[in-house]
């Protein structure tokens, strides 16, 4: 039985392996298991906004789009998931009492087998689901904004390795990438790429707001093709007369932008006060804000139409 009596409903991890659900500090998952040898895995996340799930389709056309990337057919249908999910979130309340949003993270391995490197010792797939509690950000984390330095030693994985639009369990570039960051005492990583172009942070897409545009470097560049980021281009494609536009960028170009901000699925639209010392506008009155204030107004639009996707049924 989970103790909640020292602060562990702050943090407490609802996990769901192949069906079963447990506590995720006592979850099992075989020491064979290729997604823990070798990162052979793939993975997406999710969260809700009013018990909803958020982007649910479009993370789930990234998750096949990288497992058909890593050779793996899916042995487990949208449908399926989305129940485990909703087993899960269930477990996850009664545990908790708690009745707010939720993170989802859904991992799928190409399962345990004999060591080796082959994929065809792989003998069956395996779902790992984790539900925790997804926190906003309040308004002092907002008017502070976070503080990036670019990554020196490393750089993002070049488009002819392991692409960085995979999202696999290989994560070791990044980890040491933020590493790196956090000894120069930021919070997180800006990655250049082998030619010297900006990409991202560590887990998030990288925005610059110029006097004339709201850019973001290109796909072609190597990054992850973010949901948040697809629908900031293609659902919020101008603010406050500025079009929003990808583009290759690099160091120099950090000169002229009056603002920075970066874009994920668990928070959105966040600021950055940052980067090596380079300072950007933050606060109330910026055009992040406003784009962050625009994006939970297509939030609520999708809120609204998608109560199929609730988790609490």
């Amino acid at each position: 039985m989970t103790d909640l009596r020292n602060g562990d409903l702050d943090v407490y991890v609802q996990a769901n392996v192949g069906g079963v659900l447990r506590d995720a500090r006592e979850a099992a998952v075989s020491p064979l298991d290729r997604g823990f040898l070798y990162g052979d895995a793939v993975y997406e996340v999710w969260r809700t906004y009013q018990g909803v799930i958020f982007g649910w389709n479009e993370h789930w056309e990234r998750l096949e789009a990288t497992a058909i990337g890593i050779g793996m057919e899916l042995a487990f249908s949208q449908g399926e998931i989305l129940q485990e999910i909703r087993r899960a979130v269930k477990a996850w309340r009664e545990v908790t009492g708690d009745a707010g949003e939720v993170y989802i993270r859904l991992q799928i391995s190409r399962g345990a087998g004999p060591i080796g490197l082959d994929t065809s010792l792989a003998i069956e797939q395996t779902f790992i689901l984790f539900v925790k509690a997804q926190l906003d950000l309040d308004l002092d984390s907002l008017d502070a904004g976070v503080r990036l330095a670019i990554c020196e030693k490393w750089r993002r994985n070049s488009l002819e390795a392991l692409p960085p639009a995979l999202k696999t369990g290989n994560y070791l570039n990044n980890i040491l990438g933020l590493a790196e960051a956090r000894k120069k005492g930021a919070d997180d990583a800006l990655f250049l790429n082998a030619a010297g172009s900006l990409t991202e942070s560590s887990t998030r897409n990288v925005w610059f707001v110029f006097n004339d545009r709201i850019a973001t470097p290109a796909l072609s560049d190597g990054l992850l093709a973010g949901v948040t980021r697809r629908i900031l281009l293609e659902r919020i494609s101008e603010r406050q007369g500025l079009p929003l536009v990808e583009e290759s960028l690099n160091v120099k170009d950090l000169s002229a932008a009056v603002e920075c901000f970066l874009s994920s699925t668990t928070l959105d639209v966040q600021p950055v006060h940052s980067i090596d010392g380079q300072g950007f506008a933050v606060g109330p009155d910026t055009v992040s804000r406003a784009l962050k204030k625009q994006f939970r107004e297509y939030v609520e639009k999708y809120v609204a139409e998608h109560s199929d996707l609730a988790v609490d049924l």
